[in-house]
This record gives structure tokens, C-alpha cells and sequence, in this order.
């Protein structure tokens, strides 16, 4: 089985593959001060509840935008699974799609495993939007070719910084709100407004630029937490896809064994 380990920010998601199939997800907080001993105790007893002990575990694929946390998972693989982990980006694996941006070097591997499984499921051009603590945009061609894209601050990002810097605005939970309207009654309902119906709005015109400046038409993928709080009630997306960041990893990982 692999064990494909998209290592973000705020979480870092194990995923278990058998075959083509997601065996079991698991999500932890990202702390890059966690060390290999702490993620094996962790990942045992999980691995337990599946009814699996950790010689289950053949391979190992690593994506991570964090380098501080890529060294105690990269010990993880090779003290406990008695394996070298694929890093996505990192040589000697090149990556199966051109990147068609000014500095390659400096895109984020979520982004690219994105466009791998993303391309991989979708025939044209594409438009990702990946909810994470940052909120990304990323425009590929119906050949798999990757453009370029946007960084957004994320929306939790963006909520955390208003109340951080404004004394006397409250802590509150990102949520649909209760009505359609966007003229709040309350500090709270406005802030919600704010946050919700102004994300919208954002996503809205960028999708629209976006869309306007490839020319042609173009399905909007949508993946991270947060694509399904908005999904269930703004008709944003072609089609929302929760694991796309470990099914494109998983992907690299079959295609450079199978080229090994």
C-alpha cells in the first residue's frame, strides 16, 4: 500500500492507497516541530484501527509547500516504513507536466499534483481552486500544460487577520449565513457578510477574469475544505473534488515506479 502525505500549512492529510483506491484519510495539525517517533506513534494506532500493522506500507509520497516539516517525514518513511519516500519536486523526479510560468522552481507541489489529477479527470482547459490557508487559482490548457494562476489569503487567513487587527470585532465561526441578503443587523452578521458574501464575490469576478482571459471554456475544479461550504449553495463549480491534491500525488507515484 502507499501512503501519500500532502503536508500543508495548517493540516497534514495521510491518505492510505490500496490499488487506485483510497483506503483510509487521516488529518493532523501541522506542527513542523512534530518529529518522526510522534507521527509513528499516531499513524500505528490508526494503522490498527484499519486492521493493518505498518509492514502494510510499501511506498511512501511526500507534498509539502512547508520545508521545515519535509525532514521528520522523510525519517518517518525510512525508520518505520524502511523506505525512500517520492518528494514531489525534488529530484531525481521531474515532473510529468510543463510548467509554463516565468520561475517553475518556485510553484508550490500541491499545486502541481493538483494539475496532474486534475488533468488527468477532466478533458480542456481547467481552472483549480484549492481552499487551503492559502486560497489558489491555477489555469491549465486542455494539453495539461500549467499557466499559471492566483494566491489569495485563504479564508480562514483572511478572517483570523481582520479580528487580530480590529479590537473590538469578535471571534466568530465561518458559516453560511442564514439569509441571502447582504445588509447585516448585527457586528456579527456583518462580519459574516463580509467573509462569506465577500469571498463570493471574489471568486465570482476572478472565475470571470480568468475565463475571459483563456478565451475559451473552461470547467472550474474545486478542492480543500471549503469548496463544499460554498459549493452546496453558490453554483461556482463544475465539480468539486475533495482528494484531489493525494489522488495526484498517488498518480506521480505510479507513473515514476512505472518509469523506474
Amino acid at each position: 500500500m502507499l501512503l501519500a502525505i500532502d503536508a500543508g500549512n495548517t493540516n497534514i492529510v495521510f491518505a492510505l492507497f490500496d490499488g487506485d483506491d483510497i483506503r483510509a484519510r487521516w488529518r493532523i495539525a501541522a506542527d513542523a516541530r512534530r518529529t518522526a517517533d510522534e507521527y509513528a506513534v499516531w499513524l500505528h494506532q490508526l494503522l490498527l484501527l484499519e486492521g493493518l500493522d505498518r509492514d502494510a506500507i510499501t511506498g511512501v509520497a511526500i507534498a509539502t509547500v512547508v520545508p521545515r516539516a519535509l525532514h521528520n517525514l522523510q525519517v518517518l518513511a525510512r525508520k518505520y516504513f524502511r523506505t525512500e519516500p517520492l518528494v514531489a519536486g525534488r529530484p531525481p523526479l521531474d515532473w510529468p507536466v510543463t510548467l509554463d510560468v516565468v520561475e517553475p522552481e518556485t510553484v508550490g507541489a500541491d499545486r502541481v499534483v493538483n494539475a496532474i489529477a486534475a488533468h488527468a479527470a477532466y478533458a480542456g482547459d481547467l481552472i483549480v481552486i484549492d481552499f487551503g490557508t492559502a486560497t489558489t487559482f491555477d489555469v491549465l490548457d486542455y494539453n495539461g500544460t500549467y499557466k499559471g494562476g492566483v494566491i489569495a489569503p485563504g479564508l480562514n487567513l483572511s478572517l483570523d487577520a481582520l479580528v487580530a487587527a480590529a479590537a473590538k470585532l469578535p471571534r466568530i465561526a465561518v458559516a453560511v449565513p442564514d439569509s441571502s441578503s447582504v445588509i447585516g443587523r448585527t457586528t456579527e452578521d456583518q462580519m459574516l457578510v463580509g467573509i462569506y458574501w465577500g469571498y463570493v464575490a471574489m471568486m465570482e469576478g476572478m472565475i470571470a477574469r480568468l475565463k475571459a482571459e483563456i478565451g475559451r471554456p473552461a470547467r472550474v475544479i474545486a478542492t480543500g475544505g471549503l469548496a463544499v461550504l460554498f459549493d452546496e449553495h453558490i453554483p461556482l463549480f463544475d465539480a468539486v473534488e475533495p482528494d484531489l491534491t493525494i489522488k495526484g500525488l498517488a498518480m506521480l507515484y505510479r507513473q515514476a515506479h512505472i518509469g523506474a
